[in-house]
C-alpha cells in the first residue's frame, strides 16, 4: 500500500537533496568505516566493527524511506486548490477556543512540519481536524492535554 505525500518543489527537491547526500556520501563513508574496522583484527572482539555495521544498517534504512517517500511524493499544483477550504499548503489562521490565543500555521506534509516555522503536519491531531474546513468553522483536536476547540479565522495561499 503506498501512502501518497504532497510536497511543495521545494519540499520534494529537499528529500531528494538528502537522499542523494546519504547514498553518492554517506553510503560509501560508512562502507569505508567497515573495512577499516575489518582491518583491524578479530571480528568477534571488535566493536569499532560492530558500530560501523549498526552506523550501516540504520543509513540504510533511512535511504529505504527517505526512497519510499520520494517515489510516493506527488508535487501539488497550489493554483488548483480550492480557497474556501484548508487544505495542504493552505495559511491558516485559527483561534483557540479554550485560551483565546490566535494562532498562524502552514500545513503541510509530515516531512516538511517545523513547529519553529509555524508548519505543522496535516497528519498531526491539529492538522487533521482542519482539513477540509472552511472560514468560520470550529474544528476540534485530541492532543495530549485533552481536546481543544479551534475555530478557523482565514485561509490564504502563499
Amino acid at each position: 500500500m503506498s501512502n501518497v505525500s504532497y510536497y511543495t518543489e521545494e519540499g520534494l527537491k529537499k528529500l531528494r537533496d538528502e537522499l542523494a547526500q546519504l547514498k553518492d556520501i554517506e553510503r560509501p563513508k560508512a562502507s569505508q568505516a567497515i573495512a577499516e574496522a575489518r582491518d583491524k583484527g578479530d571480528l568477534s572482539e571488535n566493536a569499532e566493527y560492530d558500530a560501523a555495521k549498526e552506523a550501516q544498517g540504520m543509513l540504510e534504512m533511512r535511504i529505504s524511506k527517505l526512497e519510499a517517500i520520494v517515489s510516493n511524493a506527488r508535487i501539488i499544483d497550489e493554483s488548483d486548490l480550492d480557497l474556501s477550504k484548508a487544505l495542504i499548503h493552505s495559511n491558516v489562521k485559527i483561534k483557540n477556543l479554550n485560551n483565546n490565543m490566535t494562532m498562524n500555521y502552514k500545513l503541510v506534509a509530515q516531512s516538511e512540519a517545523d513547529v519553529a516555522k509555524g508548519h505543522i503536519s496535516v497528519d498531526s491531531p491539529i492538522g487533521k481536524a482542519l482539513l477540509g474546513k472552511e472560514v468560520g468553522d470550529v474544528a476540534e483536536a485530541v492532543v495530549p492535554v485533552g481536546t481543544i476547540k479551534l475555530e478557523l479565522l482565514e485561509i490564504s495561499r502563499d
